[in-house]
């Protein structure tokens, strides 16, 4: 498998203005080249952080700082390709999303080389998230390794705390830009270089490559008369018509529908910041990294749906290995402040789980996910699921979203039980009383979770080619 195959995702940002609650909330579907890449959901503390560290995919090696912070982390089941940490918060309440694979263009390639032993998303949560204080110091954190050691491929990177949002790319081996997202904005970024105007005298919005206007000067890269990332280092493909800007329709056709009708799946201007209709939910982002274009002529899982009435890549789709909702909540203590929503396997069929990340420890099915099936792994049932329910999609999409009302609604009860139920404590018994907390909660979750299982492999069962009963005669 080559390095490009490893991970095709879709980015939501959200200001903290933009929110229901006055939450940060970063979002990113992890879609791999393959149906089946086992994840599972850690602690890393930081008596088990390396401090020497080699990549497995690539030459890519770095000697990191000393005392790491303790951080979450969704890693791959299997290590054989490397960590692969994709999300994840820090005991400083500083979420970090890595990566958005994006693209760019022939002459920045052929004027700033890729790497290959520079740093790509089988290294960056590990190599960053463990050191850094703000956001701010997580784009400055890549921006140094960058410098340094380059990279192998084009990134999306996505940082957070209380108050920012930063998203980062990079653009060939050496060079990136980052922006601030603003407070009242969203950002829905899928698999392309999405960031526009920069204006490089804004500091408090933008951070950049020291030499990145100097290098687009000295090798005529830019072919406008005003500094677009966008237009200078990205792409406008037929892969991007089919695979990429329908996402971003998609979803800015959600949020903010009156904004998005002159609009088409292939349209190539787009805007990155975009500013919702309405406040931007947990549901709303389960919902548009779920999706499939329903409502729309080009759904996949649309009854007489064909290759021709369905051209387009789903945001939704078998390939998404987890989804992370990074939520830095206002108005709470900081050790209570930091949840990480998790769903496992296909979003069309699975369920968002709130775990807190001022934890010593992970649920254990959620954290021993196993190379080979076993239902009893979270990862494992919703993968079994999403595989027996996208066969046969009409049959039961109802006990599905049933499935996901009552697990969603129990998943907000969860969070005020927890809040109020520890408002005393802190410290050492905060955490021990959180990790706790989390453990009912995804044996909660569990059990909802084996019912539907239950449910949809009755139904398949019943729907095989070759089912026979006295009725037929």
């Amino acid at each position: 498998m080559s390095l490009s195959e490893l991970s095709t995702c879709t980015t939501i940002l959200v200001g903290k203005n933009a929110s229901y609650d006055g939450s940060t909330l970063i979002a990113r579907n992890e879609d791999t080249g393959t149906a089946a890449d086992p994840k599972k959901f850690v602690v890393v503390k930081p008596e088990n952080q390396p401090h020497e560290y080699k990549a497995k995919m690539s030459q890519f090696s770095i000697t990191l700082p000393d005392n790491p912070l303790r951080y979450t982390a969704i890693p791959n089941a299997v290590d054989k390709q490397g960590i692969w940490g994709e999300a994840g918060i820090n005991s400083a309440n500083v979420a970090m999303s890595a990566t958005e694979t994006i693209t760019t263009n022939e002459r920045i390639l052929g004027a700033d080389p890729l790497t290959k032993a520079g740093v790509g998303e089988e290294d960056l949560l590990t190599v960053t998230l463990p050191y850094i204080h703000s956001a701010r110091e997580g784009v400055e954190r890549v921006g140094e390794i960058l410098k340094t050691h380059g990279t192998y491929e084009s990134n999306g990177i996505i940082f957070s705390d209380a108050n920012e949002i930063w998203y980062m790319e990079t653009a060939g081996g050496h060079h990136w830009v980052a922006q601030r997202i603003p407070d009242d904005a969203y950002v829905v970024a899928p698999n392309q270089t999405g960031i526009q105007e920069v204006n490089f005298a804004d500091s408090t919005n933008f951070m950049f490559a020291d030499d990145l206007q100097t290098f687009v000067e000295e090798n005529h890269l830019n072919l406008g008369d005003h500094f677009n990332f966008r237009e200078i280092f990205g792409s406008h493909s037929q892969l991007d018509h089919h695979y990429n800007t329908p996402r971003a329709w998609y979803a800015q056709r959600y949020f903010n529908r009156a904004a998005s009708q002159d609009k088409t799946p292939m349209s190539d201007d787009l805007p990155f910041i975009t500013h919702a209709d309405h406040k931007i939910t947990i549901e709303d982002i389960k919902f548009v990294l779920s999706s499939h274009y329903q409502d729309t002529p080009y759904d996949p899982f649309a009854l007489g749906a064909t290759k021709e009435t369905a051209p387009y890549r789903p945001i939704g789709i078998n390939r998404t290995q987890e989804l992370s909702v990074l939520q830095i909540r206002p108005n709470v203590p900081t050790e209570r402040a930091a949840i990480q929503w998790v769903a496992l396997s296909a979003n069309p069929f699975n369920t968002l789980v709130p775990f807190f990340t001022n934890v010593n420890d992970t649920p254990a099915s959620y954290r021993d996910t196993t190379a080979v099936v076993d239902s009893k792994n979270a990862y494992w049932a919703n993968r079994l699921i999403a595989v027996l329910a996208a066969d046969h999609f009409q049959a039961m999409i109802s006990d599905v979203e049933s499935y996901q009302e009552k697990t969603l609604g129990y998943g907000h009860q969860r969070v005020h039980e927890i809040d109020t139920a520890n408002a005393q404590l802190s410290d050492a018994a905060l955490t021990d009383a959180l990790t706790t907390a989390n453990e009912k909660t995804a044996d909660h979750i569990m059990a909802q979770t084996s019912e539907l299982l239950s449910e949809v492999i009755g139904t398949a069962g019943n729907l095989v080619p070759g089912t026979f009963t006295r009725d037929n005669y």
